[in-house]
């Protein structure tokens, strides 16, 4: 079975970026005969610092990614970070992700699956792939069509992150599908100043870690040009070397 992947820039800075990288996605798809969905955030509401860059918010955001949708006959997926989120976003994408550090919260969750979309959940870096199992059973017994998992390291001292592989099967004793998160496995939260720090040459073999471990599918968050990107710049991957990546998950 082809796995399943989630790909695109960590927020919506312009248009343009976002037409960049589905160009790209879709000559992918494409050439190798996969599906990957697009994601990008509208807000992110979790940066380290007040004045970091959020997004165009969720208006335009939605907007834009319905273009996106529209123009490239993608599926797309966006994260919320209140209940009352939900509704709006699931007129527009595929799939609803709820963030790690709200994977808890039983109302966001609840708002979520009582859409009837797919809901993806990515797991927090302070609980351990069995603790997933509560967000899990709140969202499949809130009416959710299919429950994804993602695994995204756990915190390990200060400004740190470290994958536990073994969370990939755990998770998948109970969740039908559980992914890895490649891009912010490299993280190193709040290293930088009043942004998150991280090393990118590490998202290749997080991917290959994780298929062997029997991951079900992979997410990247990819820019042209990750030096220039407004949020996760240190641990995106280039657009130019997904197709690589990709090439190598499926063989």
């Amino acid at each position: 079975m082809t796995p399943i992947f989630i790909a695109g820039p960590c927020v919506i800075e312009s248009y343009e970026v976002l037409n960049t990288v589905a160009e790209k996605i879709v000559q992918i798809n494409r050439k190798l005969g996969v599906d990957i969905i697009f994601k990008s955030s509208f807000d992110k509401a979790n940066r380290t610092s007040i004045s970091s860059y959020r997004g165009v918010g969720i208006e335009r955001g939605i907007t834009m990614l319905g273009q996106i949708k529209e123009k490239w006959g993608l599926k797309t997926i966006t994260d919320i970070h209140e209940p009352w989120q939900a509704e709006i976003v699931a007129q527009s994408v595929d799939v609803i992700q709820i963030p790690a550090f709200l994977c808890r919260q039983t109302d966001l969750l609840v708002a979520a699956a009582k859409t009837g979309k797919t809901v993806n959940i990515k797991k927090s870096q302070m609980l351990s792939g069995l603790d997933m199992r509560y967000p899990y059973q709140k969202v499949a017994e809130s009416g959710a069509s299919e429950i994804w998992l993602t695994e995204r390291g756990n915190s390990f001292g200060y400004n740190n992150l470290v994958v536990d592989f073994r969370n990939i099967p755990q998770m998948q004793s109970f969740a039908p599908k559980v992914i890895m998160d490649c891009t912010h496995s490299v993280q190193r939260p709040g290293a930088g100043c009043g942004q998150s720090d991280g090393d990118s040459r590490y998202i290749s073999s997080m991917a290959l870690a994780a298929k062997a471990f029997g991951a079900d599918g992979y997410f990247f968050e990819v820019h042209p040009n990750p030096s220039k990107a407004l949020c996760d710049n240190a641990c995106s991957l280039e657009l130019d070397k997904l197709e690589s990546i990709i090439s190598a998950l499926i063989q």
